[in-house]
């Protein structure tokens, strides 16, 4: 002979089990949801219940754990009824920085090649001064000269004021806008 299959003994238990979410939530529509996924989990687990065992208590325990584990959820949520805190959250379209960029390397080409050359050694590589004069074999002072023309001209072709931001995609290409180089000494 063959032991009764489970799930036929499950829903014996549904009223017992409703009952037992609505002491624990106080809301109707609540404690039917957690009777749901209390009988969800226990038809898609019923190979661990142990047959002959108390099946009311198995679903009990379910539905205690599900309560909790929602109660602990919902401590770290912050109820947003009217959208105040949601309308305070935004993210930067990702196409602002793309648009930007283009931008920038438009202005970037029309740059003299020297110019070109200095910005990407002492603002985007991060060479000193002393090191890039070195490397295109000019005088410090000469560099230092290339970097803040072309700074300047960057500056002009983007009309960026004093005040403006420009939000680019990486830290070596504000270094080379904004004169805050890697170590430009």
């Amino acid at each position: 002979m063959t032991a009764p299959d489970p799930r036929d003994e499950l829903v014996d238990h549904l009223p017992a089990l409703r009952a037992f979410a609505m002491s624990l939530t106080r809301n109707r529509a609540t404690a039917d949801d957690m009777m749901q996924d209390t009988v969800l989990k226990a038809w898609s687990n019923i190979d661990k219940f142990t047959p002959g065992t108390n099946m009311r208590a198995w679903l009990f325990t379910i539905l205690r754990n599900n309560f909790y584990t929602s109660r602990r959820k919902l401590n770290r949520e912050v109820a947003d009824v009217d959208d105040v805190m949601s309308g305070q959250l935004s993210v930067k379209p990702e196409h602002d920085g793309r648009l930007q960029m283009m931008d920038f390397k438009v202005a970037f080409n029309q740059l003299p090649d020297e110019q070109r050359e200095a910005l990407i050694l002492v603002g985007a590589s991060g060479f000193s001064y002393e090191d890039a004069g070195e490397m295109c074999g000019v005088a410090t002072g000469t560099m230092k000269s290339r970097v803040n023309r072309g700074r300047a001209k960057l500056t002009q072709l983007l009309k960026l004021e004093d005040d403006d931001t420009l939000e680019l995609t990486d830290q070596a290409t504000m270094a080379v806008v904004s004169g805050s180089g890697f170590a430009t000494k």
